[in-house]
């Protein structure tokens, strides 16, 4: 079949590799580069992580919401302005994080996602020819003390029912790890079966390369709409002129939103808008990525340099970027890294500031539109779409093929938001 992919992020690359090696003829659709910075898969922690199944809503944040709103230096901020807009999707945020049965629920299909998701990068990273961009060395979360660790009991037991292994360690383990860790930090979790890419940007562009090898077109343009004879797909529609195809996947990250009510779907979405800083040279920093529980924020060694990498901004795609919150992840980091305060502290080489596709529920929305079965979305994965983006796309590859697993893919479907 011809099969338009929209979005050339880490989703819609991972599409269109499934799809050529299905035997498909793939157009990809990007107004930029695969990989660029343009796309959220661009300027993420980095971390390829099983442990990545806690959503973002968990009982009793209501509570917190107006520390968030008054807190300018949090890792989560509200802009006020937007406040009023944001309310039907923030009533739904927290609704989906009420009490532990669904967030128990969300977490076990966020594990279908992830659980499998280092190798599956390893496997895609030695096809594409970069293997070396995929480590898995663990994934590091350092605490205070115990009982800070303790005060995340619900986050920990989510990973223990999805299977997750880790180890506790102990500050002199912690100090043998990660030498330059403050010393502050006196107890730590690995995640031993975690893994890491050391240049994010590269490794999507890769991927891209890998399925333009296998047959796939790359397309520069924006795709604008659809084209249907009756609920049957002719083509895709774009500001650089019409694609014609049999079948699209809606990859389009946070942007997916006004394709999808074209295809009879309002999905509620809002950017969790994240940022970045990079050191290019640090003189101390982890050897290993780690996550310190006071600066919710991934500290991941990459080819660029030290990336730090967090906050969640709710305002709107349009807003200006506040680039105060890259500042918070670099001051954060020279508490975290002692060394780092040495001549007048830290200061970034690079900021980036980028959009997380969230639906309110922290579940993706995988499967066929309302408007058309051929039509197939894989969009709106939040914080988990880096890591997701192998499984995902084999889901999809999976439904273009046949019927699909209707009854695996209920959790994500677009109409759990019509009831």
């Amino acid at each position: 079949m011809r099969i338009a992919v929209i979005g050339a992020g880490i989703i819609g690359v991972s599409c269109a590799l499934e799809l050529v090696r299905d035997g498909h003829r793939v157009t990809l659709i990007d107004p930029g580069p695969a990989g660029g910075r343009q796309s959220a898969s661009y300027g993420h922690g980095c971390w390829i992580s099983p442990a990545s199944v806690v959503p973002m809503s968990m009982p009793g944040l209501w509570r917190q919401v107006p520390g968030y709103l008054l807190n300018p230096r949090g890792p989560l901020v509200i802009r006020w302005r937007f406040l009023p807009r944001l309310l039907p999707w923030l009533w739904r945020f927290l609704l989906a994080g009420a009490t532990v049965k669904r967030v128990e629920r969300t977490a076990r299909a966020l594990a279908d996602l992830l659980s499998d998701s280092p190798a599956r990068h390893a496997a895609l990273a030695a096809e594409a020819g970069v293997p070396e961009l995929i480590r898995q060395d663990g994934l590091l979360y350092a605490y205070p003390d115990r009982a800070a660790f303790e005060a995340e009991a619900l986050s920990w037991h989510l990973r223990r029912i999805t299977g997750l292994r880790w180890q506790e360690l102990d500050r002199a383990a912690l100090e043998a790890r990660e030498p330059d860790l403050a010393p502050h930090y006196r107890f730590g979790v690995l995640a031993v079966d975690g893994a890491h890419c050391t240049d994010a940007g590269r490794y999507v562009a890769a991927l891209a390369a890998a399925a333009q090898m296998g047959g796939a077109t790359i397309t520069t343009a924006t795709a604008t709409g659809f084209v249907f004879a009756d609920d049957r797909l002719k083509a895709v529609t774009t500001d650089a002129g019409r694609v014609d195809c049999e079948r699209a996947v809606l990859a389009g990250g946070v942007w997916s939103q006004d394709l999808a009510r074209q295809c009879g779907d309002a999905v509620p979405m809002e950017s969790e808008r994240g940022y970045h800083s990079v050191l290019a040279d640090p003189v101390v920093g982890p050897r290993y990525p780690v996550m310190p529980s006071d600066g919710r924020m991934a500290n991941t060694p990459t080819t660029a340099g030290l990336r730090l990498s967090g906050q969640v901004e709710l305002a709107s795609v349009a807003a200006e970027p506040d680039w105060r919150r890259a500042d918070i992840l670099t001051g954060h980091a020279a508490t975290t890294y002692p060394g780092l305060a040495a001549g007048g502290g830290p200061v970034a080489d690079d900021c980036w500031m980028g959009h997380r596709p969230s639906t309110p529920d922290g579940l993706p929305v995988i499967g066929r539109s309302a408007r058309s079965p051929d039509v197939v979305y894989a969009f709106g994965h939040g914080h988990v779409g880096f890591a997701s983006g192998p499984k995902t796309a084999r889901l999809v590859a999976d439904l273009l093929a046949g019927p699909g697993d209707a009854e695996g893919l209920a959790p994500y479907a677009a109409a759990r938001f019509r009831r």
